[in-house]
């Protein structure tokens, strides 16, 4: 695995994105410096100057890689990642045999008691682990329950890279879709982690976009798990300018913008 790289870009953030990219690993994995700040040239002569990062890998991350297979694989007996019910678009359907459904197909009845499944498999792995906390619901932009762990010291639920709070979310979803008998999308938040982060790839995404419409070729992000994939696709389907999809083998898969021809 290459260790350092140097990138340049219009800004320091895209700069950062595309050394990101080339290392294949996410930003809290590097450390990085910034070799020169975008700008104009001196004088007003030439174009205007890009901006240079050198980022290189942190050496407890380094350390990490040969047991990184193991850290990200999911709990025995859980489906793996990109068989959650929040899947990025055109994933497979899981082979669970349950039928999914929408919030158009389901009452209020129905929707309040796919909520309590939910609260109460939330209950269950918080029980076991002696947390005391409270879950606050809210309705997603696409019809999707989700369900937000407040409470105090709840850093144990998120995990290094939020690894514990993917494991969660699928348990959660693998429990709550057995007991009400079809698959319907359930969020499980840890006081608002995944929304912050949700923020981040928006604008992440919408930053690729702007590179591959402006240097007319595709640009790929670095690896992601399937959630934070499915926010960037989501982000960017309504832009007539670009397209999405996702390439590569997990624990490597990454989004991938290529601008759309004329």
């Amino acid at each position: 695995m290459k260790r350092e790289t140097t990138a340049e870009g219009a800004t320091v953030e895209e700069a950062l994105d595309t050394a990101l990219a080339q290392l294949g690993v996410q930003q809290d994995a590097v450390e990085y410096e910034v070799i020169e700040e975008a700008g104009k040239r001196l004088f007003g002569l030439g174009s205007e100057r890009l901006a240079q990062v050198r980022v290189w890998l942190r050496e407890e991350f380094i350390a990490e890689i040969g047991e990184r297979e193991d850290d990200d694989a999911p709990p025995e007996g859980v489906a793996k990642e990109d068989n959650l019910e929040t899947a990025e678009p055109g994933a497979d359907t899981p082979p669970t045999g349950l039928l999914r459904v929408s919030v158009e197909d389901l009452s209020d009845e129905e929707l309040d008691r796919v909520a309590d499944e939910a609260v109460s498999a939330i209950q269950s792995v918080l029980n076991g682990f002696g947390i005391e906390a409270s879950i606050e619901e809210y309705e997603g932009d696409e019809g999707e329950i989700i369900l937000d762990i407040v409470g105090d010291d709840l850093g144990l639920l998120i995990g290094r890279h939020g690894r514990t709070l993917d494991a969660l979310q699928i348990l959660v979803a693998a429990i709550t879709n057995r007991r009400i008998g079809f698959r319907y999308p359930v969020l499980v938040d840890v006081e608002g982690y995944r929304n912050r982060r949700r923020v981040k790839l928006e604008e992440m995404g919408q930053r690729a976009a702007e590179r591959a419409i402006r240097q007319q070729g595709p640009v790929k992000l670095r690896p992601m798990s399937s959630l934070e994939r499915r926010v960037v696709h989501m982000s960017l389907r309504d832009n007539p300018r670009v397209s999405t999809a996702s390439e590569g083998e997990e624990p490597f898969r990454a989004v991938v913008v290529t601008p759309r021809r004329r």
